[in-house]
């Protein structure tokens, strides 16, 4: 990340669908984080830290964390991690629940690092266990703390010592954790004059938020930082919104519904914990995703196009709202697995194939009543979900991306009957990639451009509480 100017882009930009990365942030003293340490976690296998431990779920999280500074999307950090160790499903939540609270704080804990060091901890993974530690100490308004200063001091210090990565700087570990806790409110008011480790954004996604947006800019990162809620989408087919809120109240978990299908949970909880998850009853979808399907207005016996549909979030809504030839494409193989599985717990169906929406040669040369167009986007208004974007992505990938969403969106207008319409979809921010684009696509069409709610602003707004969508929808003229 940069600043601080111990971090930099090391990776070129690579841009595919929304959540993925396509560059990376790593501190600059290793020149092969790879050579510098193994690839495997002997830290689990060759010590006695116990595995419900906080010790452990900080080794665990600070591996995530190298990581992903060496350019690994969280997710399938985590999976990495998950991999290579033993670990129980708490200390799993454990480690996951670090890593995003890191990766949401990493501009501000890493000011701290710069402050209240002479060079870099290294190992990279030292660093990492550094800021995963201080992460848990640092107060963050509006959230309670997830354990006790000493507690966190104390495990810091058996994590360092517990891998021979790091246990030559258990001591430095004890040290810098103890002088924050007394210098807090003089380390912290010093780093804050830094807007990298005040919103802990890049200095670059900071100016940018600030001149798309200039009234909102600071309520849009404060929202990026904030966990993200709950939210969940009533299969209609299955069973109705409000015999589904009296499950839940029989369960004893209060929830709100928010949408004509969307349910927010007070308290989030394991998906395996949700009822009627297992059983189709209700999917995992931000209230402002849910938007997609009825502004598409699918009527039975359309033919439906989801042209970048992994994981089948949107796939399954719009099955759920009418009986539907529905075709979902992606390009991505292991992805399309994952509409098969959301599919096949909803009890839905829809043809699956893997494809590039830019090409035709997945095509059948039948048109389509409607289109689905959720193209690939930087993801900017996703970050509270996927913290680690922002210092994955890079200023320029927005104007890349964008370019390429066009071309996807130019070849699937051909595939649109007379009449059809088409909805474009971004999980972006950036108006280059939203209202630009849309504009731009309406005129090189004479596209009759319809009503939608255009950006959605992702800020903390009561039962409006949302990510950052954009929605165009289109209709193709009569011949």
């Amino acid at each position: 990340m940069h600043p601080p100017s111990r971090k930099t882009l090391t990776k070129p930009s690579n841009p595919t669908k929304s959540a993925k990365p396509a560059s990376a942030a790593r501190p600059a003293r290793a020149a092969s984080p790879a050579a510098a340490q193994p690839a495997a976690l002997p830290a689990f296998a060759l010590t006695e830290i116990k595995p419900d431990s906080l010790a452990f779920s900080l080794v665990g999280a600070a591996h995530a964390v190298s990581y992903v500074l060496e350019g690994t999307a969280l997710p399938q950090a985590l999976a990495r991690v998950f991999a290579q160790t033993n670990a129980s499903p708490q200390a799993r939540g454990a480690i996951q629940d670090i890593s995003y609270r890191t990766m949401r704080q990493v501009g501000c804990v890493d000011a701290l690092l710069t402050l209240m060091t002479s060079k870099p901890p290294e190992p990279p993974l030292l660093y990492s266990l550094m800021c995963c530690a201080l992460t848990l100490i640092v107060k963050v308004e509006g959230e309670d703390a997830p354990y006790e200063d000493f507690i966190v001091v104390d495990q810091a210090v058996n994590a360092a010592a517990s891998s021979p990565h790091m246990v030559f700087a258990k001591g430095m570990v004890n040290a810098i954790l103890r002088r924050f806790l007394r210098e807090q409110p003089e380390l912290l008011a010093t780093v804050m004059k830094q807007p990298t480790a005040l919103w802990n954004y890049p200095q670059w996604w900071v100016d940018q938020c600030k001149a798309a947006y200039p009234q909102d800019w600071q309520a849009i990162l404060r929202s990026g930082n904030q966990a993200p809620p709950l939210t969940l989408r009533v299969n209609r087919r299955l069973i109705s919104v409000a015999d589904y809120l009296s499950m839940l109240e029989q369960a004893q978990m209060a929830a709100t519904q928010i949408g004509p299908y969307a349910v927010r949970l007070a308290k989030p909880v394991p998906v395996l914990q949700i009822p009627g998850f297992e059983q189709g009853m209700v999917s995992v979808q931000d209230a402002g995703a849910q938007l997609a399907g009825p502004l598409l207005d699918v009527q039975d016996g359309m033919r439906v196009l989801d042209a970048c549909a992994a994981p089948g979030g949107k796939t399954g809504h719009l099955l759920e709202l009418a009986d539907i030839d529905l075709l979902a494409l992606d390009s991505d193989p292991k992805r399309v697995d994952r509409i098969h599985e959301n599919l096949a717990r909803l009890k839905l169906f829809a043809n699956i194939k893997t494809g590039d929406a830019g090409k035709n040669n997945w095509w059948d040369g039948q048109v389509f009543d409607r289109i689905l167009a959720d193209v690939p986007c930087t993801a900017s208004g996703i970050v509270r979900r996927h913290p680690d974007i922002r210092w994955l992505r890079r200023k320029m990938d927005a104007v890349q991306l964008a370019a390429s969403s066009a071309r996807l969106l130019d070849n699937l207008w051909n595939m649109l009957k007379p009449e059809g319409k088409l909805l474009l979809v971004t999980c972006s921010i950036w108006p280059m990639e939203s209202e630009a684009q849309a504009v731009a696509f309406g005129q090189r069409h004479g596209a009759i451009r319809l009503d939608a709610p255009g950006q959605l602003l992702p800020k903390l707004d009561g039962n409006n509480d949302h990510d950052g969508l954009f929605y165009a929808l289109f209709q193709k003229p009569a011949v």
